[in-house]
């Protein structure tokens, strides 16, 4: 799905997978966010803090909506794309629906996350891609993804066994 992408898109997911490899050398679960702005200029980013912050909301969409929506406003945030290292969960979807975010670019699915994961305690994966969770809303996101999968997949190896 590369070829929906921007050069600069590809330079920004990749960025987010970037951040996913630091949370993982952090000690924490590999995943990574950022957000950009219409005039392409990161204004926000964020790592997973599941295990250093003892919060299992601490997913880094989560925490980089949290981040973006205490600095901007809602008109601000739907010119803005988060590039994210993992399709984003129902409850990140969540996040980012209400932070009125109006693009989401991801590197791995959900489904192949599950690979990785399977029924681990740390993540048990639900079968519920982003597009489902953003199309019960009232706004329009639009989303691209899986990209770069390979990438992105490697962030994972041999974390979750």
């Amino acid at each position: 799905m590369t070829g929906d992408l921007s050069p600069a898109d590809v330079t920004y997911l990749r960025t987010a997978i970037d951040l996913a490899r630091r949370s993982r050398r952090r000690g924490n679960h590999p995943f990574g966010a950022l957000l950009v702005d219409a005039a392409d200029v990161v204004v926000a980013e964020a790592e997973n803090t599941v295990v250093s912050e003892h919060d299992v909301t601490g997913h880094a969409e989560t925490n980089l909506v949290r981040i973006a929506s205490r600095r901007f406003d809602r008109a601000y945030l739907r010119s803005c794309t988060l590039y994210t290292s993992t399709e984003p969960c129902a409850m990140c979807s969540g996040a980012i629906y209400w932070s009125g975010i109006s693009r989401v670019i991801y590197g791995l699915s959900q489904a192949g996350l599950l690979t990785f994961t399977g029924s681990h305690e740390d993540n048990p994966t639900m079968s519920l891609p982003c597009r489902d969770v953003f199309a019960h809303g009232q706004g329009s996101i639009k989303v691209v993804g899986p990209a770069l999968e390979d990438e992105a997949r490697s962030v994972h190896d041999g974390f979750w066994n």
